[in-house]
């Protein structure tokens, strides 16, 4: 086995030159937010 086919073989591993798409990831981490936010105020703990 050459250098190259274990460099292709290799297991990924998610690095952060592996990230999706940008934009899903902040709709989602506000959607994630807001809901937060919804919960606390209809506790009454703000």
């Amino acid at each position: 086995m050459t250098a190259n086919t274990a460099t292709v073989t290799r297991a990924r591993t998610g690095g952060p030159r592996e990230d999706g798409p940008k934009i899903l990831e902040h709709v989602l981490g506000w959607t994630l937010v807001m809901v937060l936010a919804m919960f606390v105020t209809q506790l009454g703990l703000l």
